[in-house]
């Protein structure tokens, strides 16, 4: 009973010096008052929100939990792969993650697909695992320690121990990194977490309000990820951590957290024998890891300090659909309706080439015919003619290519205008019809009869010509010869 209330002193203490460091980091920063190797920087995430996001995978083994935030700073990548689980049931284990060797998903995200468990989970919260990614890309060292404090609690509330399926091992805390030294209480020990058995690993489920005892962040719950339907658990989850069926695991797991340095590392040797076709250095055992923007695929980082490092992308709602889940048959619907359009406008631009050129052969066929026309006698009509014809054909085609247009009968849904249109068609045609009258001045007298003319004397004497009468519709009538000499109504015949 006195251990429990000294804990609890304990625990009250810590609280009470961090809120109190970061009260005075907050005069600080108000006064410019920083103290030399003592880090400022603008944190994206509160403990209240770490504790609060961390919660339910803060109990994974470290193998598992290193590989878990990993693959958290590549949602678009994780969205993926819990659409492969759900449609790959019996996949688990190394023989899923060699399944999965030719998707370009980071290598982080391919070996979570050997737990369809912590898939199926972090497939119900993807702002959460959004969430988790930036708050480690952020500030790694804060967040392994958050686990360390979270793994603390459980413990001290009786829920994380030794067990069949896992090995809770204490050991004393390294000493803190020399690079930068942020103003916190330094943990006195740290909690590992390994599978029982080093080839079969157990994944627990838990519910954080229980396992952790009265929750510290009242404003801040922590997140709770259900078991998903279908698998079987050993013991209820009201009485602390539970497990499901144990997977056989050789080199899916190849990462490991690295609780003196603040980070996580990886295992060469396993990494290069599941993941065949991304080798490392094999000169290298443990290497650190590194996060790989090119595989982030568009979606925002969140914090001033990780969108810096990583490409200065800031949090757009064009992004938002990337880290909620992309659909790979609606992308590929989108690139072939792009594809479509781009054919499209090829061939549109075919035929305004062939317009255009129509139309150059056009206007030298034209040229051509006048030059002839000018250089040979004779040909100047024909050679009009023809350019006439290719006008003629050009504003036919350009007709066609405008679409229809409005024809003569367009005015005759207005009886108004339509009646005196047709007025003056009747009129137009009776004024062609009736003969034109010449001037009195120019009208030649026309004789009612012409006298026959006086025989000749001559053996064989020709009749005189009858007189014809003068035409009646004729508007230009052929005048006599008299009247072209000035003469009177009868003239004198030659010969």
């Amino acid at each position: 009973m006195s251990g429990k209330h000294s804990f609890s002193g304990a625990v009250l203490g810590a609280v009470m010096k961090n809120t109190i460091a970061r009260w005075f980091m907050g005069l600080a920063l108000l006064f410019g008052l920083a103290a030399p190797g003592v880090a400022l920087a603008q944190q994206a995430f509160s403990d209240e929100q770490l504790d609060q996001m961390l919660a339910p995978v803060a109990l994974y083994p470290d193998a598992l939990l290193s590989q878990v935030l990993m693959a958290s700073t590549y949602p678009a990548d994780v969205a993926e792969a819990v659409k492969w689980s759900k449609a790959n049931p019996n996949q688990q284990g190394d023989a899923a993650v060699k399944a999965v060797a030719a998707q370009p998903w980071d290598a982080s995200v391919q070996s979570l697909v050997a737990f369809p468990q912590v898939l199926a989970q972090m497939g119900e919260k993807p702002d959460w695992v959004q969430n988790l990614g930036d708050a480690f890309l952020d500030s790694p060292e804060r967040v392994m320690d958050r686990v360390q404090f979270l793994r603390r609690k459980a413990q001290a509330a009786g829920s994380l121990k030794t067990t069949e399926q896992q090995k809770v091992i204490v050991e004393p805390a390294p000493a803190p990194s020399s690079t930068t030294v942020v103003v916190q209480e330094q943990p006195q020990q740290i909690i590992r977490i390994e599978p029982a058995q080093p080839q079969v690993v157990y994944v627990p489920a838990y519910n954080p309000t229980v396992v952790y005892g009265s929750w510290w962040w009242p404003s801040y719950p922590p997140v709770y990820l259900p078991p998903p339907p279908g698998y079987v658990f050993g013991t209820a989850l009201a009485s602390g951590i539970a497990f499901g069926v144990g997977i056989g695991i050789t080199n899916a797991l190849w990462g490991g957290c690295n609780w003196g340095r603040g980070d996580v590392n990886i295992n060469v040797n396993r990494y290069n024998n599941i993941n065949v076709n991304k080798r490392l250095d094999v000169n290298q055992n443990n290497v650190n890891w590194k996060h790989n923007a090119d595989n982030r695929r568009g979606v925002p980082y969140k914090g001033d300090k990780v969108r810096q490092q990583y490409g200065n992308r800031p949090a757009g709602a064009g992004d938002r659909a990337n880290y909620r889940g992309r659909d790979a048959s609606r992308d590929a619907a989108r690139d072939r309706a792009s594809q479509t359009m781009q054919n499209r406008g090829v061939e549109m631009g075919k035929g305004v080439d062939r317009a255009q050129t129509r139309d150059r052969a056009q206007s030298v066929d034209r040229d051509r015919a006048r030059d002839s026309a000018q250089n040979r006698p004779g040909g100047v009509d024909r050679d009009r003619a023809q350019a006439q014809q290719i006008d003629r054909d050009r504003a036919r085609d350009a007709a066609q290519s405008r679409g229809p247009r409005d024809n003569a009968l367009a005015g005759a849904r207005d009886p108004g205008q339509a009646r005196p249109q047709i007025d003056r068609g009747t009129a137009s045609r009776e004024a062609m019809n009736r003969p034109s009258p010449r001037p009195e001045a120019q009208r030649p007298s026309v004789p009612q009869t012409r006298p026959a003319a006086t025989p000749r004397p001559t053996p064989q004497a020709r009749p005189a010509p009858q007189a014809r009468p003068a035409p009646q519709a004729r508007p230009q009538a052929r005048p006599t010869p008299q009247a072209r000499q000035g003469g009177g109504g009868g003239g004198r015949m030659h010969r």
